[in-house]
């Protein structure tokens, strides 16, 4: 179905019809110029312009890839309910916007680092529906062979150095990749995300020292999504303006809900800290699951609240309601095109089931150099039970 409304919106597309469409539009593929929902808050810094240019094409290859984050989030729910995902899974619904647009804005070149909540950042990044449920469920074709679990996504070959446990733990790892990008003169940049209950860690303080004496092009993004874990940010910072953070590093405060804007502060962003070394962007958004999912997400705040952001704050809804007022494509179309969504999803799950455990050898790989000929003793530490590989 996107394929196929592409495709009506430019002639010249080469993907293979799905579902034929006969409405045409002449001037479909021509720059829209729309203006961000709210305007963007600043320290120490001109703000950038609230108009953002897109296109037909850019607003509907974001309805389904939010669209499909979303539903794979909803299906990883299931899963770990049916006991098929275990130990540890964060979920990404309702933040979708802030993966997809600064995906926009940037390039697979540039680096992307972040905490436990991954899945949808990974799959931003080029990450296929199968490898990212196979690695949900601990199998061998998942994104790291599934020894990583829903925290530890990772694609070396998209530059995307995956989710990790310990909170605030990627920020520096984050500001280490700006350095070897700077020391080899690439020209790229460092996103290193953190959520607000990493705010307040004094690693990233740390590096962001660092950063700055260094004038390394990373880009700090916090993920504020209100709730650290089960903690309102009132009651865990004193000042939650996270943006003023940095002190002496220029910040923007961006409507995380809001596509466009992401996209627009994210190439703002990556502009100024190839000249000028860092920036904070704090992401005003929102989870609608629980913190994790032992979490149900509604102990510490309304169900009201939640309904309240879904009707007015959505970031799918937004970009659907986008494209309804451009005529871009009927309602009709865009549940098709949800509905081959579910479809896409479903398969992939029934793939990625195929997939067997790894192997009880996987338990030596990937911890030391190979070939070391180190060996492995029992707990009385006289009988040699393996030679690691």
């Amino acid at each position: 179905m996107a394929a196929a409304i592409l495709r009506r919106l430019n002639p010249s597309a080469s993907a293979a019809p799905r579902v034929p469409l006969a409405r045409a539009f002449s001037d479909a593929a021509e720059p829209l110029t729309v203006s961000t929902s709210l305007p963007f808050a600043a320290h120490n810094i001109d703000p950038p312009s609230r108009t953002v240019s897109t296109t037909a094409p850019e607003l509907l290859a974001t309805f389904r890839s939010m669209a499909l984050m979303r539903r794979a989030e909803i299906a990883a729910d299931s899963l770990y309910k049916a006991k098929l995902i275990r130990g540890f899974c964060h979920l990404y619904d309702g933040q979708e916007a802030v993966a997809v647009g600064m995906e926009a804005a940037i390039t697979r070149r540039d680096a992307i680092i972040t905490a436990y909540r991954d899945h949808c950042l990974y799959l931003a990044r080029g990450g296929s529906l199968v490898a990212a449920f196979a690695e949900l469920m601990g199998r061998v074709d998942g994104c790291s062979r599934g020894k990583g679990g829903s925290m530890h996504f990772y694609k070396k070959d998209a530059n995307f150095y995956g989710g990790h446990g310990i909170v605030g733990a990627q920020v520096p790892l984050g500001c280490g990749l700006a350095f070897a990008q700077r020391y080899r003169k690439e020209g790229t940049v460092t996103f290193d995300l953190y959520g607000d209950g990493a705010a307040n860690q004094g690693q990233l303080f740390e590096a962001l020292n660092m950063a700055a004496l260094w004038k390394l092009p990373v880009v700090l993004v916090c993920e504020n999504n209100h709730y650290g874990m089960g903690t309102a940010e009132w009651r865990a910072s004193k000042s939650p303006a996270y943006y003023k953070r940095g002190d002496y590093v220029p910040g923007l405060k961006v409507d995380g809900m809001d596509f466009l804007a992401v996209k627009q502060a994210c190439k703002f962003a990556k502009e100024h800290v190839l000249e000028n070394g860092p920036i904070i962007l704090e992401m005003d958004t929102y989870r609608y699951h629980g913190h994790s999912m032992s979490d149900p997400g509604s102990t510490y705040r309304t169900r009201d609240e939640i309904a309240g952001i879904r009707q007015e704050r959505d970031p799918i809804e937004r970009v659907r309601k986008l494209v309804l007022a451009h005529d871009l494509a009927t309602a009709q179309e865009l549940k098709d095109m949800e509905k081959e969504i579910r479809k896409e999803v479903d398969t992939a799950i029934a793939k990625a089931k195929e997939s067997p455990m790894p192997d009880e050898s996987e338990l030596f790989t990937n911890v030391y150099v190979n070939d070391c000929g180190l060996e492995s003793f029992g707990v009385d530490r006289k009988v040699v039970r393996t030679v690691l590989p």
